[in-house]
């Protein structure tokens, strides 16, 4: 066999293993990008009032239209009670319902602040310890559009035999812009990458308040015992 045949028979291995790893990237590639596709035209773009009333309503923080929107659906009467989770230790309780002057008597009687919440992980500890104080088994869930189905997935992980409702907030983001807004493709595909990371996370672990993954991901424990003045009451 001359120099050259035996060059190309080494060769052809070698070939073969790199084909298969770019024709592998490029499915990979291509089939990302159809999920994030999926992801994206999944989401609500317009909010509607939810179908049915629940025992609770719990609105994560993020922004004032979350929180907005939760007072008014308990104002209608959609719940009997609100949790606002991952509320931050230097606002309180008037600084919020500031916010809403007109529903000043709901957070007297019937509004409940988290500030145990470090994170979205956080968030579904906390719901799960309110709706289990309280007796609650359906609760409707405000967040962002492009928040929530993330949260759920969250949720059903913490609370898997309890009915969520959701209630998407479109007012901040509009998921079709994306193909000409650069900062809303940016926050959509950093959420899409991590609702693929929650969903493969929660495969794996049985509790997220006794997961390793869930404490080194909020690098330390995703619900933190909150000081004396800012305990949920």
């Amino acid at each position: 066999m001359s120099d050259a045949s035996t060059d190309s028979a080494k060769r052809s291995p070698i070939r073969r293993i790199f084909r298969i790893g770019a024709w592998s990237l490029i499915a990979g590639c291509l089939a990302f990008f159809l999920g994030f596709l999926a992801f994206v035209y999944t989401l609500d773009r317009f909010e509607q009032p939810p179908e049915t009333r629940a025992d609770g309503i719990v609105a994560m923080t993020g922004g004032a239209q979350r929180i907005g929107d939760a007072i008014d659906l308990l104002a209608k009467g959609y719940a009997k009670r609100l949790l606002i989770s991952g509320v931050n230790e230097k606002t309180n309780r008037d600084q919020i319902s500031r916010l809403n002057p007109g529903q000043r008597q709901l957070f007297d009687c019937c509004v409940d602040l988290d500030y145990r919440a470090r994170n979205t992980i956080g968030n579904a500890i906390e719901t799960r310890r309110w709706a289990e104080t309280n007796g609650f088994d359906t609760i409707i869930v405000v967040t962002s559009n492009y928040h929530m189905p993330r949260m759920l997935v969250e949720l059903d992980h913490a609370l898997p035999n309890r009915q969520k409702i959701p209630y998407p907030v479109a007012a901040t983001i509009d998921p079709h812009d994306w193909w000409h807004n650069s900062a809303t493709a940016k926050v959509l595909a950093t959420e899409y990458l991590k609702f693929l990371a929650v969903w493969v996370r929660t495969r794996f672990e049985d509790d997220p308040e006794d997961s390793s993954m869930a404490y080194l991901i909020s690098r330390g424990a995703p619900s933190q015992q909150a000081s004396a003045h800012t305990s949920v009451h």
